[in-house]
């Protein structure tokens, strides 16, 4: 291997990791003092090395797993249900950093528009389903009729009471499908929910994230205690578990998750055909024709 291309691949290397750390600086705006109690609450931090090394590692793993569901036209659904700022979204973006957006997308629905509300309740995630050789990761799902709907007000009892009487056969119909079917939940103490909104109140690049509904989350958390609770009952069913994912420490939260999704696929290495890159095809009588320079961004940086 000659030193240009050893010297070009190390820069491609530190450019993804520089892309992984810019997704870690999760704090950076955050002030001094903050940062000082949240650091307090957390002693048992992962080394940074440690937990990028094992990042790095599942997400190769899972790249040979989306090869393996398009390779068999598999298809698979995974449910991201959890408390509001529990890490669902980080989880999400840890698993589909590498992965190609045309096999593995995710489906995060707005608020139900008038003529919605009036359709059957599932049908507006019926298109979002995958075809074969297709993952999509549901955050939040048909689940917000057992969570915030119900603790809202947004939803009648008679109609909750209706959708836990036909959640278990809509996901059994899946199931029956050919679909593989995986739920999780994110789960976060009382105090550290507290912790990280008040992180977003501070933080300008998150306060996006703090909705009204989360505001709300905050003075019903034991009424959200009390739906999780019946959720749970009236919903884990074998054909479809669900699984609680310890959300407190973020990154061993992330680790754990796709750890844990990876074990429930028999995946293995598939055929691929071997890549090979063509000689450039040089045309003497070709002439590349100039641009004029409004075109071009201006170089800034």
């Amino acid at each position: 291997m000659d030193n240009d291309y050893k010297d070009w691949l190390e820069a491609e290397l530190q450019e993804t990791l520089d892309e992984d750390i810019e997704l870690e600086l999760e704090d950076a705006m955050l002030s001094a003092e903050i940062r000082r109690i949240y650091r307090a609450h957390h002693p048992d931090r992962m080394e940074r090395k440690t937990y990028f090394r094992e990042l790095l590692r599942l997400q190769s793993e899972l790249i040979r797993l989306q090869d393996w569901v398009s390779h068999h036209k598999e298809k698979v659904v995974v449910v991201f249900e959890g408390r509001d700022s529990a890490g669902k979204g980080g989880a999400i973006k840890r698993i589909t950093q590498r992965l190609n957006p045309r096999i593995v997308r995710v489906a995060a629905l707005p608020a139900p528009s008038d003529r919605e509300k009036t359709q059957w309740y599932f049908q507006r995630y019926v298109p979002h389903l995958p075809a074969g050789g297709e993952i999509v990761l549901f955050d939040r799902s048909w689940y917000n009729r057992a969570g915030v709907e119900r603790v809202m007000g947004f939803a009648s009892e008679d109609q909750v009471e209706q959708f836990f009487q036909d959640v278990p056969e809509f996901e059994r119909m899946l199931v029956r499908s050919g679909i593989r079917l995986v739920k999780y939940w994110f789960s976060i103490t009382d105090e550290e929910q507290q912790m990280r909104f008040q992180m977003r109140v501070h933080d300008p690049l998150k306060q996006w994230k703090l909705s009204p509904m989360d505001l709300q989350s905050r003075i019903r958390w034991e009424d959200y205690t009390k739906a999780k609770e019946e959720m749970f009952e009236r919903t884990n069913i074998p054909e479809a578990p669900w699984y609680i994912v310890p959300g407190n420490d973020k990154k061993r939260a992330r680790l754990n998750c796709i750890d844990h999704l990876l074990t429930l696929f028999p995946y293995e290495e598939v055929p691929h055909e071997d890549a090979v890159l063509p000689d450039r095809v040089f045309n003497p009588n070709y002439e590349r024709s100039t641009l004029p320079p409004e075109l071009y961004v201006p170089s800034k940086y």
